[in-house]
């Protein structure tokens, strides 16, 4: 039945979708600025994991 008929107020049902795109744009923002400041140092600790490992 639609609410229209049962006198009641229609609902917005199109969810929050703003915050939901703030939140993954700040998401991959963290990501980028970890990977730009942690990059190299992170990089440098996986090859020598990998150069130990290999012999």
């Amino acid at each position: 039945m639609n609410a229209a008929i049962r006198g009641l107020p229609e609902r917005d049902e199109r969810g929050d979708v703003p915050g939901w795109v703030m939140i993954t744009v700040m998401s991959a923002g963290l990501v980028a600025i970890l990977t730009a400041v942690a990059g190299p140092q992170l990089r440098s600790m996986l090859e020598s994991a990998l150069s130990a490992v290999g012999g």
